[in-house]
């Protein structure tokens, strides 16, 4: 792809979401499955990142992830392609009492690898991206190398993309008569997704295997989990609260589930956690 087509690519994104952004937060952090979903990625967060770490974050949305690093004393540039989900991230900051204010830019993954210019090779001890920004990426292979430029040897990458096999997706469609919905992720040129209002943006879904060899030689797989095996996806969320009970203990067996070697492929999301080598 040429570098005319990924910016006019980029654009179009950063436009989708736009129309997404004022409704983000109403399904992906305040819904129940939002919650639970996110709760389970900021564990691996706390679990990878220390205080005073400099990190950087990729398609960081309204900003929560970014914002939950620094009350916890964590550096964070984040970036999106987005100008009014950065927007409403640097809203969420104001006034907020955080130890480490993250900085927020307008900024496409695919241009990653521009920062290196202002912020230097290897500056970073680590990287994350959470809920499937990098699925809306036609080709990661720049994507792993600017982040290579940009990350310290042995510093840690954080990828929490779509799974390639979601058992809930897989089921409620069928149950609903719509077979090709079902199986929409297994689909080799991937899947359009409508947004809000006319928005639609192409979703890829490559496997665990597709990542480990997108990402190699630059970045080694160190562990991969499942986030969502019990927890449905979050246009479920409605079934959910018709069943809290039922919904609370499914949010539990999702702390195992998600490492159980035969259940972790079979989750709405799966987070991956690389190193970054030294060669």
């Amino acid at each position: 792809m040429s570098t005319a087509e990924s910016d006019l690519g980029s654009e179009s994104i950063a436009r989708a979401f736009d129309t997404l952004a004022e409704t983000y937060d109403d399904v992906f952090t305040r819904s129940q499955i939002g919650r639970a979903q996110r709760a389970a990625v900021h564990r691996e967060l706390d679990r990878a990142f220390r205080p005073g770490q400099y990190i950087l974050e990729i398609n960081c949305g309204t900003g929560v992830d970014a914002v939950h690093l620094g009350r916890r004393g964590v550096v964070v540039i984040a970036c999106d392609a987005s100008p009014r989900m950065i927007q409403i991230a640097r809203q969420r900051t104001a006034g907020a009492k955080i130890e480490r204010c993250p900085e927020f830019l307008v900024l496409p993954i695919e241009r990653i690898a521009t920062l290196a210019e202002t912020e230097g090779r290897g500056r970073f001890d680590g990287a994350f991206s959470n809920f499937a920004g990098l699925n809306c990426v036609m080709d990661l292979s720049p994507v792993a190398q600017g982040l290579a430029a940009l990350l310290k040897p042995g510093a840690t990458l954080l990828l929490c993309v779509f799974g390639r096999l979601c058992a809930w997706e897989i089921l409620w469609y069928l149950m609903h008569g719509k077979p090709r919905k079902a199986f929409r992720r297994l689909h080799p040129d991937g899947d359009r997704a409508r947004l809000a209002g006319d928005s639609v943006v192409h979703v890829h879904y490559p496997a665990v295997p597709t990542l480990v060899r997108l990402f190699a030689p630059h970045f080694r797989l160190k562990e991969w989990k499942g986030v969502g095996v019990a927890v449905p996806p979050t246009y479920l969320e409605s079934v959910s609260c018709r069943f809290p009970r039922v919904f609370v203990a499914l949010r539990e067996i999702d702390r195992w589930a998600g490492s159980c070697p035969v259940l972790r492929g079979m989750a709405d999301h799966v987070l991956l956690r690389f190193e970054r080598t030294k060669a």
